[in-house]
């Protein structure tokens, strides 16, 4: 079957006269355990939940798939497995976390997500773990991971639109004795798989476009090795970074229409950033589908879907705040992959090295027609 129609259906609950299609959110802290607590499939919240495992299983089953050409074991199908947590910082943190130890290096995009770059040194460079930082563009993370433990990737990377092979650094971290982990939250698992690119580790905030209606925090990360995830649900267990039935629920009721979703936004993207190209007022349009973006081959090579979230600048930060005030269908608002559209000037974060006038745009999923009337009627207020 194709993705799609196993996201639809993977859901459901077995077919029993009277029971309902798909399974509610368990709310327990305790169960019962009488005798040998392992004998049980549920003992403590902390641990595990029956709403969390429907979950699990779903986006388990988006992250599994067939390894592509350039891969020692091209063609050959593969399971994954996934654990979710109450962030994708708690995710990030739990790869980090389980895989280094100090005295050990990591290889890291300098324009990774600012969270990403912060809990890394805030935390881990405190306790002795090595960065090194390099671009995402042109693949420059290769050419540091001689005696790394991990190389983080990050693709397209967030706000820059920056393109990596990863299959690429997967074979050249391999080589050196690194493990891999994408962060693949601009993507999603249908967009982009990482662990059919060579990946020991993928990793997403499903805050984003995975469940898409703004509404629940969670992230997660998926592997194909047993041992790695036993490692990941340790340190889920012992720190207690988990998810909530209720947002684990609500989860499961939005990745069913992730395909409709990804697959409208995506359109959208690309048709606000061919129009943006064609506006004097813009400085330059950043999104992997366009055939001038510089990483197009190669994200046409590995992705799916060319995703929601697109970027462009304008002249200065007044031009953008003109640009917002005019706007009626753009929500300004952080955070990206929702149903609406909505933006922002991320340079007013500090985090993001970009200019003043740089505006992230995530394409939501209305007409794109009416979507880029008002984004012109807004550029035109831009000019005068």
């Amino acid at each position: 079957m194709h993705d799609s129609t196993k996201i639809v259906r993977s859901t459901l609950t077995r077919a029993a006269a009277g029971e309902p299609l798909h399974p509610g959110p368990v709310f327990a802290a305790p169960y019962h355990t009488p005798g040998d607590p392992t004998d049980a499939p549920y003992s403590y919240a902390r641990s595990h939940n029956p709403t969390w495992t429907a979950l699990e299983k779903m986006i388990a089953q988006i992250e599994s798939g067939e390894f592509v050409p350039g891969h020692e074991q091209a063609g050959e199908r593969y399971r994954a497995s996934a654990l979710v947590f109450a962030s994708g910082m708690a995710a990030c943190t739990a790869v980090f976390g389980s895989v280094l130890r100090p005295g050990e290096i990591a290889v890291l995009p300098d324009n990774a997500y600012f969270h990403t770059r912060s809990v890394m040194k805030e935390f881990f460079e405190q306790m002795g773990v090595r960065v090194r930082y390099a671009g995402t563009a042109n693949d420059a993370q290769g050419d540091h991971l001689q005696g790394a433990k991990l190389l983080w990737i990050e693709t397209p990377s967030n706000p820059t639109m920056e393109i990596c092979d990863i299959a690429a650094l997967c074979r050249k971290a391999h080589a050196a004795g690194a493990m891999v982990a994408v962060d693949n939250t601009t993507a999603t698992a249908l967009g982009q798989k990482p662990l059919a690119l060579g990946a020991d580790f993928s990793v997403a905030s499903d805050t984003k476009s995975m469940t898409g209606h703004s509404d629940v925090l969670l992230g997660h990360v998926a592997t194909r090795d047993r041992e790695l995830l036993q490692k990941i649900d340790q340190w889920r267990t012992l720190t207690g970074g988990v998810l909530g039935p209720m947002e684990a629920w609500l989860a499961l009721r939005s990745i069913g229409t992730l395909p409709l979703r990804l697959e409208r936004s995506s359109e959208n993207a690309l048709k606000i950033s061919e129009f943006l190209k064609t506006r004097s007022e813009v400085k330059q349009v950043l999104y992997p589908g366009l055939t001038t973006h510089p990483g197009h081959e190669v994200a046409a090579k590995q992705m799916q879907y060319f995703g929601a979230v697109l970027s462009f600048e304008l002249a200065d930060k007044a031009a953008a705040e003109t640009f917002f005030s005019h706007a009626k269908l753009v929500t300004e608002a952080t955070s990206f992959g929702g149903t609406c559209t909505c933006a922002e000037r991320r340079a007013r974060w500090g985090g993001d090295a970009v200019p003043e006038g740089f505006i992230r745009m995530s394409a939501g999923i209305e007409e794109a027609e009416d979507l880029i009337a008002d984004i012109a009627q807004a550029l035109d207020a831009v000019r005068v």
